[in-house]
């Protein structure tokens, strides 16, 4: 991959992608500011760099142009960081976006709306990634956490302008590749959270890992795979498939001993028990407390922890103690290299006050994952 730093940027319109999907409160304001903070080191070396800066992400999985899902509410937030006055421009393609573009002074950064507002974006559309290179002259792709998809600003883009790698990205590579290649043993990988799409990633993390720890509503889904928990719906095909290649039966395999279970709409029932016993009115929140220490002791020993995903529904002080007990035996274990990924990770560690204590924090959930599996990632391949 081309550096950042090997391209001629002066006076050039540089269209960077950036990952701002970030959540958002009922009025708009970024919750979380993690994504955007990372962004900045590429957009000031491009303004430094007397760039014409065009930022374009998506944010969240928009049906039609539905306002909750317009990059113009982030606008104050980046505004905040950078320091600066932005303009937004209400489309990311189209007749006006060009004239304004055409406006642009070297060093002044422009954000364009969603690029999901166009189905042809997450289509790979080829025509579309056309339209969005008539506005650059350049392509930097900083979206690590995106690069897993093979979407038009992803994977046509680079293809179509001269590109390069962005400081955020080629970080995230750098860090990933110490846990990757020459990882300090033992290799503890902590997955969690609900996405069920980590599961295809863990038949490879397990042969990479000495020790990989998985949360209640993941393992929850691999016993139905395996058909221990029996009359529930399937996991879909390509989940299926790497269950049946996970081995139950591995040392290195280390499923929730116990469980917090409760009722979706009646959290005032409670029990702890174990994963072959939760009923079908059931949900898993949290692992229970032989878990934890069962946990406790192996992340004690780790050389390097690889964090990616909560262990239980930590926003509710209910259902916090598993993630809370695990992180803080996490940052308590001073010699070990540690790595936390995906943003309800960073905002469980942000909860907790833990920030300072990992040597590396990254965006990327399901991204990273799959780097770490080995998968070729659509994105970091398109700019090779």
């Amino acid at each position: 991959m081309k550096d950042i730093k090997e391209l001629k940027v002066k006076n050039k319109r540089v269209l960077v992608r950036v990952d701002f999907n970030v959540p958002l409160n009922e009025k708009g304001k970024v919750l979380d500011n993690y994504r955007l903070k990372e962004a900045i080191p590429t957009i000031e070396y491009l303004k430094k760099n007397q760039a014409k800066i065009i930022l374009i992400s998506h944010l969240g999985k928009p049906l039609a142009r539905e306002e909750e899902f317009s990059l113009k509410q982030i606008v104050p937030e980046l505004e905040n960081l950078l320091k600066e006055k932005i303009k937004f421009l209400p489309d990311c393609l189209g007749q006006k976006t060009e004239e304004e573009i055409k406006l642009m002074k070297p060093g002044q950064i422009v954000l364009l709306e969603n690029l999901r507002y166009y189905k042809e974006e997450t289509k790979n559309d080829l025509e579309f990634a056309k339209k969005l290179a008539k506005i650059g002259d350049i392509y930097i792709n900083d979206a690590f956490s995106a690069s897993h998809r093979a979407h038009a600003s992803i994977v046509k883009l680079p293809k179509l302008l001269p590109s390069a790698a962005g400081i955020a990205l080629q970080k995230e590579i750098k860090f990933l590749s110490k846990i990757k290649k020459k990882p300090k043993r033992p290799l503890v990988i902590i997955v969690g959270g609900k996405k069920t799409d980590k599961i295809e990633s863990l038949p490879t993390l397990i042969k990479l890992s000495d020790y990989t720890l998985l949360n209640g509503s993941l393992s929850e889904v691999i016993l139905i795979g395996k058909e221990i928990l029996v009359g529930r719906e399937m996991p879909e095909k390509e989940i299926l498939g790497a269950i049946k290649k996970i081995d139950l039966t591995s040392s290195k395999l280390h499923l929730p001993k116990d469980v917090l279970i409760s009722l979706e709409k009646d959290w005032t029932y409670k029990r702890i028990a174990g994963l072959g016993t939760i009923r079908k009115e059931e949900t898993v929140y949290d692992i229970g407390l032989e878990t934890i220490e069962l946990f406790s002791a192996i992340i004690k020993k780790a050389g390097t922890i690889f964090w990616a995903g909560p262990l239980g529904l930590f926003e509710e002080e209910r259902f916090e103690q598993g993630t809370k007990e695990v992180g803080e035996r996490i940052v308590r274990n001073y010699k070990a290299f540690k790595v936390a990924a995906g943003g309800d990770t960073i905002s469980a560690i942000k909860k907790f006050g833990w920030s300072d204590k990992f040597d590396y924090l990254s965006a990327g959930g399901g991204a990273l994952l799959e780097f770490l599996s080995g998968k070729k990632m659509p994105g970091i391949e398109a700019l090779r």
